[in-house]
């Protein structure tokens, strides 16, 4: 896991820190916002210090795909490359073995 700054200009305190896996921190970047791919509109990235995830996300049956149910999950789980293609095979493996998704 990485230590992630929520806002990449932000100070190193725990309410701007979060723990993110290398994939989704690199692909956030310096990122703040991104682009909702149903609207097109730029709207923050989820911020897990002052957002409730299960407003935004939720898993598809199988478990190992996220949706986004709004602007802000959408935009995040595009961003943050979520659903890439060797991070949905991770998450198989973790299903059969009971591991995931996370209550």
């Amino acid at each position: 896991m990485h230590v992630d700054h929520i806002d990449p200009d932000g100070e190193d305190t725990l309410d701007n820190l979060c723990l993110a896996c290398g994939n989704c921190n690199l692909s956030k970047a310096q990122a703040t916002v991104a682009e909702d791919p149903e609207t097109y509109q730029s709207v923050p990235l989820f911020n897990p210090r002052t957002q409730v995830w299960a407003e935004h996300f939720e898993w598809f049956p199988d478990g190992t795909r996220l949706k986004g149910i709004m602007p802000t999950g959408r935009a995040t789980i595009e961003r943050l490359k979520i659903n890439q293609d060797r991070i949905v095979d991770a998450r198989a493996i973790w299903v059969f073995v009971g591991l995931h998704p996370p209550k």
